[in-house]
């Protein structure tokens, strides 16, 4: 298998995250640079279909892209350490906080720095007026999760999940722009000083 990606961007880290907490080292990494448009060309288009990453090529020629849609079949391939859910429940309730992270913390924080960083303007136009309305979303998210990790170490279950990972990758990926948590968020500081210590984290840093 062959995992384009791109060092600089927040969803392929989930990915290689993911593969890190799983021990998994057998997927070939090809970097792909975005600043310089690589993901645009002809070429990778046809590859992938859409000018996004990650993509993840199968031996038999499949290409799958979207970050969670790798991360399942990735896990159905190595189901320990489990990261979606062990039961109907527990799945449940894994996949409703990894969409909420999604949606309302890691993708508006994601904007917030395509509009607001210099080297991302060929992207996205610089914007700040913008960039600050999607930062003002993604900690109105964080004042919800300060309440669950009230008495908590992870966010969905009693260990790691993809809940943890999308919203520690997409934080971290804010630090582009100087962002931080806000101190009074005492619950997510210090969940997200833990997730940043974990070995995993430092997967395509």
């Amino acid at each position: 298998m062959k995992l384009y990606d791109s060092r600089r961007a927040p969803n392929p880290r989930r990915v290689r995250w993911f593969m890190a907490e799983k021990g998994m080292d057998d997927v070939e990494i090809v970097d792909v640079d975005i600043l310089q448009g690589e993901h645009r060309t002809p070429e990778f288009r046809r590859l992938a279909g859409m000018a996004q990453l990650p993509v993840l090529l199968l031996d038999d020629g499949t290409v799958l892209t979207e970050s969670l849609a790798i991360c399942r079949y990735l896990e159905a391939l190595h189901p320990e350490p489990n990261l979606f859910g062990r039961d109907p429940k527990e799945t449940a309730v894994v996949e409703m906080w990894t969409r909420r992270c999604e949606l309302h913390l890691a993708n508006p924080l994601m904007m917030a720095v395509r509009y607001g960083h210099p080297a991302l303007a060929k992207l996205e136009g610089t914007d700040e007026a913008a960039s600050a309305k999607q930062r003002d979303g993604a900690e109105r998210m964080l004042k919800h999760l300060e309440r669950q990790l009230e008495g908590r170490e992870f966010i969905a279950a009693d260990r790691i999940t993809t809940a943890d990972i999308v919203a520690v990758t997409g934080m971290d990926f804010a630090r582009m722009i100087k962002w931080r948590p806000p101190e009074t968020l005492v619950n997510v500081g210090r969940w997200y000083e833990a997730m940043r210590a974990r070995p995993a984290a430092a997967a395509g840093m």
